[in-house]
């Protein structure tokens, strides 16, 4: 028999390595990262507008690249006011040339800040379930705006936090267990903090070849990984090649574009790639840009009545939507 009570036992069982008293490892863990922790810059705002304009510009690019981007675009349009009213294709061209990855998140940025100015009267909703209707914000950015801004967010569930949680307390290797493990473990109405100290453990520390004691990891004396010396994670997706892939020539196009009015197709191609011809001609150029009309970024334009799937003439123009 045990005088434990039952939540104690559900706890045992989310997090099979923990300690039953969770109060320590939450308090080391918090100490060590203010203590000391990466200064990214939207670290230091509460700004929900610039936070979430970091979340977009993160999801592909690595953070100290963000860094340059994320300063930039905010000098250009410092509030979500000011990027609603800017020309789309002028953002769209600022993402492109920042190689900020797909130019959609350009696209829906911008309509999100729309929102938030026609349908919020200029307040960011502040919960993850309010804030995934905005355009373009799925769970997690939902999640991580409504923590790093508001506070008021559920836990983080990385790549990152998914390998910590899986070494220090075996937690299996199953995103329904990793919720329900990040969950227990995260302090109640302190999700600010503890989703940034969590990540920064899992992005300095508890990296794929871990730095334990180099990096003054808070949680060795209660992880599993370091007692046993087993530091196995789960499998981590690799990315696919940017170098060569339709999404780097959709970016391309989108950045010859923001130089030009508009370009024939044929003037267009070689621009994009300087193997333009044959099975990388017109027929492939048609599809990469009409790939992108259909994303509305750019306009495709018939002239003299040519219909936008016939070959033919090369006076079919393209052009960025604005």
């Amino acid at each position: 028999m045990t005088d434990e009570p039952a939540d104690a036992d559900e706890a045992d069982r989310r997090l099979p390595a923990a300690p039953t008293d969770l109060g320590p490892v939450r308090d080391a863990l918090v100490a060590w990262y203010e203590d000391d922790h990466r200064d990214y810059p939207w670290r230091r705002t509460e700004d929900p507008y610039a936070i979430l304009v970091s979340e977009v510009m993160s999801q592909q690019t690595q953070l100290d690249r963000v860094v340059p981007a994320w300063e930039a675009f905010l000098d250009r349009w410092p509030t979500a006011a000011e990027l609603a009213a800017a020309d789309r294709a002028d953002v769209v061209a600022f993402w492109s040339s920042h190689s900020l990855g797909y130019n959609n998140r350009a696209k829906y940025l911008h309509e999100a800040a729309n929102q938030v100015e026609t349908e919020y009267g200029g307040e960011f909703p502040r919960t993850p379930e309010e804030l995934q209707e905005l355009m373009g914000v799925g769970p997690y950015t939902a999640n991580a705006v409504a923590s790093f801004a508001f506070n008021e967010g559920d836990a983080v569930v990385d790549t990152n936090v998914k390998r910590v949680l899986h070494r220090a307390f075996d937690v299996p290797d199953d995103d329904a267990a990793f919720e329900a493990a990040a969950a227990e473990l995260m302090p109640e109405g302190e999700s600010r903090v503890w989703n940034n100290a969590i990540m920064e453990l899992g992005g300095v520390a508890c990296t794929k070849t871990p730095t334990c004691d180099e990096s003054g990891c808070p949680w060795r004396k209660w992880c599993h990984a370091y007692e046993t010396g087993d530091f196995t994670a789960p499998d981590v997706p690799t990315q696919p090649s940017f170098e060569g892939s339709r999404r780097q020539f959709r970016g391309r196009v989108i950045r010859i574009l923001g130089e030009y009015d508009e370009l024939a197709l044929d003037a267009l191609g070689p621009r994009v790639r300087v193997d333009y011809g044959g099975e990388t001609g017109r027929e492939w150029l048609r599809g990469l840009v009409g790939d992108l009309a259909s994303d509305g970024l750019v306009e495709v334009i018939a002239v003299g009545g040519e219909d936008e799937g016939e070959s033919g003439s090369d006076e079919t123009l393209v052009r960025l939507r604005r």
